[in-house]
């Protein structure tokens, strides 16, 4: 338990939070960033995606807009034969079943035998037994990164239901969740990002926030599932520095949305012109407009 939040997360048997990264100066992120999206688009990392069938299409899109190839296979047949070939993998919850279950761990299992990274993006965890059960059941499966709104932190973080909780949507702010994000951080060891207005990322030690985006991607479905799929790509090339990719990550997506708002004149546009600033976001655009650094 932690003593100041009261908050408790269990840590699978054997697992080491892991020590905090160096500091990166704030006036180097978006420098860093450009190295980070150079690597990607340069590597095209493979990225297995078992997720939501509502976040596929955007998902796939904007994995490829940012240059990796993204891979929508979840068959439990196929999983052994192409998962330890992929760089990363992603699991979210969304549309969980439990067929779709038993994919998402064999999956885990077999990515962190074959020393690739995972991350996992706990949907609603809130909503039922079934989804805190099998969201406490992956994190034994150990995740380089946790992603996910503010209520589903607070609720897994506390390995319990919130009370109230609004399914997709988060019941709270950002900023309430990082508490319970540096407990759950250093009690699995992995990196924890809360999404929101602010996104805060941390190791359990240090934490960053990343201040891009718009408020008109909440009217767009599956745009939190898709920067999740982003995260594992970005951490593909950068395995060693997972905070720093995961604050790139979500930091790339947050400027394009801001240059896509530019050109958009509602949801459905900002989605289409969000695809297209990623493929064509140049260095000088995105050194500019990054806004992120370290609040504690």
């Amino acid at each position: 338990m932690d003593t100041q939040t009261g908050i408790t997360a269990t840590a699978p048997a054997g697992k080491i939070p892991q020590p905090s990264e160096p500091h990166l100066p704030d006036d180097q992120w978006g420098h860093r960033a450009w190295e980070l999206l150079q690597k990607l688009r340069s590597r095209a990392p493979l990225i297995q995606c078992i997720t939501n069938v509502v976040s596929m299409d955007l998902m796939a899109n904007l994995l490829l807009a940012a240059g990796a190839s993204p891979a929508m296979l979840s068959s439990i047949y196929e999983i052994s034969d192409f998962t330890p070939g992929v760089d990363a993998l992603c699991i979210n919850i969304g549309t969980l079943s439990e067929d779709g279950l038993a994919s998402m761990r064999a999956a885990a299992a077999v990515a962190v035998k074959a020393g690739r990274p995972w991350v996992l993006d706990p949907v609603a965890v809130s909503a039922s037994d079934f989804r805190m059960e099998a969201c406490l059941g992956l994190l034994e499966l150990r995740p380089a990164v946790i992603r996910g709104n503010a209520s589903e932190i607070l609720g897994l973080a506390a390995a319990r239901r919130i009370r109230n909780s609004k399914g997709v949507d988060s019941s709270h702010q950002s900023f309430d969740a990082v508490e319970a994000a540096k407990s759950l951080s250093r009690s699995i060891g992995a990196i924890v990002a809360v999404s929101g207005a602010v996104d805060y990322i941390t190791d359990g030690h240090m934490v960053v926030g990343a201040f891009n985006g718009v408020s008109m991607l909440q009217k767009i479905t599956a745009t939190g599932c898709a920067v999740t799929a982003l995260i594992a790509a970005f951490i593909s090339v950068e395995p060693l520095r997972a905070l720093e990719a995961t604050a790139c990550a979500l930091s790339i997506f947050g400027v394009a949305a801001e240059l896509g708002m530019e050109m958009a004149s509602g949801p459905a546009s900002l989605r289409m012109h969000l695809i297209d600033c990623l493929d064509g976001l140049n260095e000088d655009l995105l050194v500019s407009r990054m806004n992120v650094y370290r609040v504690s």
